[in-house]
């Protein structure tokens, strides 16, 4: 494996290792959180505030990751001197990462309801903006079409934006209980998004070749799953 191929394993590395252990400790709190309110478990007094913290953890994680995801994308689909767009747009594109990163953590120390609601917006912006880039690997972009519910990228934006709801919206949630029950149901659709990631993002690593291999596999015709046959290995035959 080369460079690029240990690049291209760094997202779904950092999702096994931080991220889904993340979850798992996070929707476990939140059970007992829930189970504590109701009085139906004897839980500590501190699981709610321990289920909010790590959930903003999880947040930040989660954009975190994606970002990751969407540079490394960007940044070696083609060598840098072949850069499409070449400095200037590279630059701009990393005015737009930037930006991103300025929202997200502007979002995590905002304290007034109207600038956390902007932040978020600015943060997914920043996300959709980068994912919309032609080196971004999308199955579809019509959401009429079977292949755009299958695919790795939409539903991974879709729990960006599912998690940066419940970060900027964290002080309401405790408070009010429509905003909680929103917050549960967003949260089960998020867990059943972040399943879906799990299946598709393994998928889509079977079907990345290594680098050197991709002369030869994108050659391939996928429509009718035929190859052309390998080149010759034997020496040729030289007549006396």
């Amino acid at each position: 494996m080369t460079t690029v191929d240990w690049l291209g394993i760094l997202h779904p590395a950092l999702a096994v290792v931080i991220i889904y252990p993340l979850i798992g400790m996070v929707v476990r709190l939140a059970i007992q959180t829930r189970a504590r309110r109701l009085q139906t478990l004897k839980c500590p007094p501190t699981v709610g505030r321990e289920h909010s913290d790590l959930g903003r953890w999880l947040a930040v994680g989660v954009v975190m990751l994606v970002l990751v995801a969407l540079t490394v994308a960007i940044a070696t689909d083609q060598p840098l001197m072949a850069f499409q767009g070449g400095a200037a747009r590279a630059a701009q594109l990393l005015l737009v990462l930037a930006g991103t990163l300025a929202g997200l953590a502007a979002l995590w120390v905002s304290k007034a309801p109207g600038l956390r609601l902007a932040f978020v917006l600015i943060t997914w912006a920043g996300v959709l903006g980068l994912g919309a880039q032609p080196e971004v690997w999308r199955l579809s972009d019509d959401p009429l079409s079977p292949a755009f519910w299958q695919s790795h990228y939409w539903s991974g934006v879709a729990v960006v934006g599912l998690m940066l709801f419940s970060l900027g919206a964290q002080p309401e949630i405790q408070r009010d209980l429509r905003l909680r029950r929103l917050h549960v149901t967003a949260n089960v659709l998020a867990a059943v998004l972040f399943v879906v990631q799990g299946i598709t993002g393994t998928r889509d690593l079977l079907e990345i070749p290594l680098s050197w291999q991709k002369a030869t596999i994108y050659s391939c015709n996928f429509n009718t799953r035929t190859c052309p046959p390998p080149a010759s290995t034997q020496p040729p035959v030289i007549s006396p």
